[in-house]
C-alpha cells in the first residue's frame, strides 16, 4: 500500500471548503491586506497554487535522488513568484484545481517504496514522502485559514 486513505481523502477534498470560503466575499475584499502588511487572500490563494507547482519538483527529487537536501520554499526567493502573485482570482483558482487533480493522480500512483523515500528538510531533517504530503497539506491548510480570516474581516 503506498498512500494512506486518509492523507488521499485530503489531498482531494482539502480545496473543497474553496466555495464556502469565498462564498458572498466581494473581488476586492480579496486584494485587502492586513496592517501588517502580509499576503491579502488572493495573494495566499496564488501562493498555494504555486506551492502544488513547486511540490511536484520535491517529489520528482524525493523518488529520483537518494536523499535529496531540499531548500526551504520562500516565495519571496522565487523568480516566477510575482507572475503568480499578480494572477486574477479566475486564474488562480483554475490553476489550483487543475494542479491539485495532476498532483492527486501523482501521489495515488506512488508505490510503498516510494512514500517512504527520504528527502531532508532544513528545519525538520529526514522526511518520508508520506511525511512531506502530511507537511503539504498541514502547510495548504494554514493558508486556507488566512484566506478565511482576511476576506472576512470588517
Amino acid at each position: 500500500m503506498g498512500v494512506p486513505e486518509t492523507t488521499s481523502i485530503r489531498l482531494r477534498t482539502q480545496l473543497d471548503c474553496l466555495p464556502i470560503l469565498l462564498s458572498g466575499v466581494a473581488n476586492d475584499a480579496l486584494d485587502n491586506r492586513p496592517a501588517t502588511g502580509k499576503w491579502s487572500a488572493r495573494e495566499n490563494l496564488a501562493h498555494l497554487a504555486r506551492y502544488q507547482e513547486m511540490f511536484f519538483g520535491r517529489m520528482h527529487r524525493i523518488r529520483s535522488e537518494d536523499c535529496p537536501s531540499l531548500p526551504r520554499y520562500r516565495a519571496e526567493d522565487d523568480a516566477e513568484w510575482p507572475q503568480w502573485m499578480l494572477l486574477p482570482m479566475p486564474g488562480i483558482l483554475a490553476s489550483l484545481h487543475l494542479l491539485r487533480a495532476h498532483l492527486v493522480k501523482d501521489v495515488e500512483s506512488l508505490s510503498a517504496a516510494e512514500f517512504s523515500r527520504i528527502g531532508i528538510h532544513p528545519k525538520f531533517g529526514k522526511m518520508t514522502l508520506g511525511l512531506w504530503l502530511e507537511f503539504f497539506l498541514l502547510h495548504e491548510a494554514h493558508h486556507l485559514l488566512a484566506v478565511m480570516q482576511l476576506a472576512r474581516q470588517h
